[in-house]
């Protein structure tokens, strides 16, 4: 039996990033974006994409800057880059949520902090600052171009635990980690839970590895449920 291919995504740039949109056929309940880890491009989480338009959320996935088809290098402008590509999702949704992998967790965090009009964020196996840094020292974080020059003392200025704590009560925060990771120990979920304000929720699942979470469908449709039960800004 064969099957029509699924809808393509709207793709576009906007301020040098190259995005793909995902819309439902009705007006969207919520919208997502949705952050990739280093090395990766946007493509990788178009599946999760199809998934919230499915559900009736609005989804856009981005090229990080020195990934894909963005223009520039990664550097200092991650934080910015991220809320940028929320204000864009707000012209199609009412509120929007952020989500991210790996490194693209760590800046979910972030950009949740500068935001205030997040309405959750879920980070899955958030790299922290420190790990970043030592993976682009040893050169384990590779394929793709950084501003190392820039990017260095960017992430030491950076303090993950102090962006939880920003988040306070207007952010709804999930963690996700497998207790496998072999690249972030579950153990900083734990830390960054413990230092962040309700509401949140941690879950670590047995097993698995540093990737196994992204694409699992029973993570990725908590994820969604999580994001459509979280309110705007000022829920009681």
């Amino acid at each position: 039996m064969k099957h029509a291919p699924p809808h393509p995504p709207e793709l576009g740039e906007h301020e040098g990033l190259a995005y793909a949109l995902f819309l439902p056929g009705d007006k969207p309940s919520a919208g997502v974006v949705i952050l990739h880890g280093a090395g990766s491009a946007k493509e990788s989480h178009f599946d999760f994409g199809r998934l919230c338009r499915e559900a009736g959320m609005a989804a856009l996935a981005y090229d990080a800057r020195g990934h894909g088809r963005s223009k520039g290098a990664f550097g200092p402008s991650a934080v910015d880059d991220a809320v940028a590509m929320c204000s864009l999702l707000r012209e199609h949704a009412p509120r929007v949520a952020l989500r991210g992998s790996s490194l693209g967790g760590c800046f979910a965090i972030h950009a949740a902090a500068a935001d205030p009009e997040v309405s959750a964020v879920v980070a899955i196996c958030p790299a922290p600052e420190d790990l970043l840094r030592r993976g682009l020292d040893s050169g384990d974080l590779q394929g793709f171009e950084a501003d190392r020059e820039a990017l260095d003392p960017f992430l030491e200025d950076l303090d993950l635990l102090d962006a939880v704590a920003k988040l306070g009560g207007r952010t709804a925060l999930l963690l996700l980690h497998a207790r496998g990771d072999e690249q972030v120990p579950y153990t900083v979920s734990e830390g960054l839970h413990a230092a962040a304000h309700e509401p949140k929720r941690l879950i670590l699942f047995p097993g698995g590895h540093h990737r196994s979470l992204q694409h699992d469908l029973e993570v990725q449709n908590l994820t969604v449920r999580f994001i459509l039960a979280a309110g705007g800004p000022g829920r009681a």
